[in-house]
């Protein structure tokens, strides 16, 4: 599994909206994952009124549309399907890191400018290294 770390986003939720629109322009299922019900409603919001010239369909897991739904919101990923793309919008690695790697071709971490959320993306980097991945860092502070 390939993970990305693009840091230096100005607002990391209008940062997970660009990621969406290039993975359905690629014709990507995504999902999206966060445990802080909020940080997803706020999300869910955000995918409606991002773009008034991009439709960004979305639903969370559980809707009886998930399957139909290239964009999916969740709150654990136990039961989440499989996607080319899983954003992690989290403060820390999935608990289910383990078994991530043969359901998800590519986990996408954004981090913002602020200390705090720098300082939690540092750990999780830490985190993918010692269970064997190679996190890239990708600076996006020019976007």
């Amino acid at each position: 599994m390939r993970v990305d770390f693009h840091f230096n986003v100005e607002h990391r939720l209008q940062y997970a909206c660009r990621v969406v629109r290039r993975a359905r322009a690629a014709n990507c299922r995504v999902l999206l994952y966060s445990r802080d019900a909020d940080r997803l409603a706020r999300l869910d919001t955000a995918l409606w009124t991002f773009s008034a010239l991009d439709f960004l369909p979305h639903v969370y897991v559980g809707s009886p549309l998930a399957e139909r739904t290239p964009v999916l919101l969740a709150l654990s990923l136990h039961d989440a399907p499989s996607a080319p793309v899983l954003v992690n919008l989290d403060d820390e690695v999935p608990v289910e890191l383990p078994s991530l790697a043969g359901r998800y071709e590519r986990l996408i971490e954004i981090v913002s400018r602020e200390d705090d959320d720098r300082r939690r993306a540092r750990e999780r980097f830490r985190v993918y290294r010692e269970a064997g991945l190679q996190p890239q860092a990708y600076d996006r502070s020019a976007e």
